[in-house]
């Protein structure tokens, strides 16, 4: 039976897996700048990643999760998620904080107290900032959202997701009742902020662009009812 992994070998892993969702290539440098570490550091544990034959490293062409490597981040991602969702809805942790209490936690908890979790929140697709959680198997539901901040007047969708990058900017938007579910229509937008009124909402909400970017949305259909 192989060792288990440390806990700074899945935190690498959770992290190529997150920097590919989002660009290419995964560089060491991007890596770097995630984990708030030196891009020496990040070069000797890809060295060692790939003796484990978890990722593969070419210089000058990035980094790649091996099958093996992609299964561990997703379980490790799993666990964030079940986490984050049970602590928002079973504990009443405010949604700035699950995140980093979560990071605290996914690297202990059992397999069997991952799917008791999983059952008692009714087997749930998604982490309460809207981000998918993967299945038992590995598989992840895809979805096509917008950012807020390439929307033009009059669109109207619903809020689906929030970075979770940043817990000010996840505190702000909850004040703001700009969370996952929220319907919202852009009233203005330009190169420093969008202003969109929220459903229920007495006046609209001034966006800055940096808490914009932090939303992403899906649109009605033009002539949806």
């Amino acid at each position: 039976m192989p060792a288990p992994l440390s806990q700074a070998i899945e935190d690498y892993l959770k992290a190529v897996y997150m920097l590919s969702q989002e660009e290419r290539p995964v560089t060491t440098n991007g890596l770097a700048q995630r984990l708030g570490v030196a891009p020496a550091s990040v070069t000797n544990m890809m060295k060692r990643l790939a003796r484990l034959r978890l990722v593969r490293h070419e210089p000058y062409r990035g980094v790649e999760l091996t099958e093996a490597g992609q299964k561990v981040a997703l379980e490790v991602i799993r666990h964030h998620r079940l986490l984050e969702l049970y602590l928002s809805r079973a504990l009443g942790v405010s949604l700035d904080r699950v995140h980093g209490e979560a990071d605290r936690l996914e690297h202990v908890i059992s397999e069997d107290l991952e799917e008791r979790i999983a059952a008692s929140l009714g087997q749930p697709n998604l982490d309460p900032h809207g981000d998918p959680i993967p299945a038992r198997d590995g598989s992840v539901t895809a979805r096509t959202l917008r950012p807020l901040i390439a929307a033009t007047p009059g669109q109207r969708g619903i809020i689906a997701r929030v970075s979770d990058r940043d817990n000010r900017v996840v505190r702000n938007l909850a004040a703001a009742g700009l969370l996952p579910g929220a319907v919202l229509e852009v009233v203005s937008a330009s190169p420093r902020r969008v202003e969109g009124q929220v459903e229920g909402a007495a006046r609209p909400r001034r966006l800055h662009i940096a808490l914009a970017a932090a939303i992403e949305v899906v649109f009605e259909e033009p002539g949806a009812a």
